[in-house]
């Protein structure tokens, strides 16, 4: 069971919660080991890129979370790289770099 509810996820991450998002959402879940128990830090996370430009959202091509970091300097990227660092490192998560992009899929939890 999920301890943060769908409407919730969606609307911390910036997006206005409708029937397709849910879906989408729900899928992302289904597709994610672990999900349950990382959601909370993720959403953690997120907070903490905004920051730096940066942000957690759901992929349109793929059933995950993805970080995307478009910060506007290279120290900002270098400070967000590591904090994405620091979350994968504490949380046991399962990153997917995109190559040739600054953004990684979440793909599971390890813990």
């Amino acid at each position: 069971m999920t301890i943060i509810n769908t409407d919730a996820v969606l609307t911390k991450l910036g997006y206005i919660p409708n029937d397709t998002l849910r879906t989408q959402l729900e899928k992302i879940e289904k597709n994610t080991p672990g999900y349950e128990k990382i959601i909370k830090h993720v959403l953690d996370l997120h907070d903490a890129l905004q920051v730096d430009k940066s942000y957690v959202a759901m992929s349109n091509s793929n059933d995950y979370l993805k970080i995307k970091i478009e910060a506007a300097s290279e120290e900002m990227k270098a400070e967000a790289y590591e904090k994405i660092e620091r979350f994968k490192e504490k949380y046991k998560a399962k990153l997917q770099k995109v190559e040739g992009k600054d953004t990684f899929y979440i793909v599971g939890f390890e813990g």
